[in-house]
């Protein structure tokens, strides 16, 4: 028997527990909606739900029937795709359901319910996979481009792809001489949160890459590759810095945390020019101007080893915290 149409519940998370409202169908005189109206034992379970047959946009569902003390008025017959979920009646223990896609992979459940409204408890869920129907593939990505550049991390977006069903993933590739390599995937399920961007993480410092997006649809048929976009990972860090102040006393901390010593080195950050340095120790001051401090070490401390640390201090008006420390040209980051 075909489904009559009823409305569509609104859409909720992946789960089978639908809250379902069921008006008080009374047939008859006064005796039968009394029966009805004393009635509070619910109908047995259905049993297991199964495939009659089924094409690209429809499938006929069946179950042995439920009993009830009084008659089973109707069986209710979820339907649900991600987070989206259709409710369908039926007085039969079959249904057709129509406008289904291929493909794409619904789950269904089924209850019984009487004419008190006495809900049945339902058997397990049937996941049931359309058969293929869809050798479409999706447009290619669009306008694939480089944001935000890391050591090891490239950001990436780019525009939306189009299928003519559904689009499942988008896949970001990594191109070699010698192949094509996955490097991201941005899932798109449910399909009502869209997203055309990721980061790639995991990269190598000082490295170039060569990267393209490709979509893939439920069938799984892939799209054509995007544009390719070419990129080069930043340098590895080389030092790290941290500051403290005790009253007028400033002082920073630079750790080398690279491979190699470091042999002669010029250090510089932030400082308005009006906080004026009167003193300095363990480096020498080259400038103060532009609202940057330039130093250079002594003869004595001119070589850090790979983790070792060097530490100056000064004397400066105003409360102002050192930021943006670099060493010999690489900012360092907060240690």
């Amino acid at each position: 028997m075909r489904s009559r149409p009823y409305r569509p519940i609104r859409r909720l998370a992946r789960t089978l527990i639908l809250p379902v409202l069921v008006a008080a169908l009374v047939a008859g005189g006064g005796t039968a909606a009394q029966a009805a109206a004393e009635d509070t034992e619910p109908p047995s379970a259905p049993g297991a739900i199964t495939v009659v047959s089924a094409t690209g946009t429809s499938v006929e569902l069946t179950w042995t029937p439920s009993s009830d003390n009084v008659g089973v008025l109707e069986y209710h017959v979820s339907q649900i795709f991600t987070d989206v979920a259709m409710l369908h009646r039926t007085t039969t223990n079959s249904i057709v359901l129509t406008g289904m896609l291929p493909s794409r992979t619904y789950t269904f459940a089924v209850w019984a319910v009487d004419a008190a409204g006495n809900r049945s408890a339902a058997p397990p869920s049937l996941r049931y996979t359309m058969p293929p129907g869809d050798g479409q593939p999706p447009t290619a990505p669009t306008g694939l481009a480089v944001g935000a550049i890391g050591e090891t991390t490239v950001g990436l977006s780019w525009g939306p792809s189009t299928d003519n069903v559904l689009l499942a993933q988008y896949e970001v590739l990594s191109l070699t001489p010698t192949g094509n390599t996955v490097v991201g995937r941005v899932y798109l399920m449910p399909p009502i949160y869209p997203s055309t961007g990721t980061t790639i993480s995991r990269l190598t410092p000082r490295t170039t890459y060569r990267f393209a997006v490709r979509a893939e649809d439920e069938a799984g048929n892939y799209s054509a590759l995007s544009n390719v976009v070419t990129v080069t990972t930043g340098p590895a860090p080389t030092c790290t810095a941290r500051s403290s102040r005790r009253g007028p006393e400033v002082w920073i901390s630079v750790r080398n945390v690279g491979p190699t010593p470091v042999d002669g080195w010029t250090l510089t950050w932030a400082l308005p020019d009006s906080q004026r340095i009167a003193a300095i120790w363990n480096a020498a001051l080259v400038s103060h101007t532009g609202g940057v401090v330039t130093a250079r070490n002594l003869g004595w401390n001119a070589v850090i080893a790979p983790g070792g640390t060097v530490t100056i201090g000064y004397l400066a008006s105003g409360s102002f915290q050192p930021a943006d420390v670099t060493l010999n040209g690489q900012l360092c980051q907060p240690g």
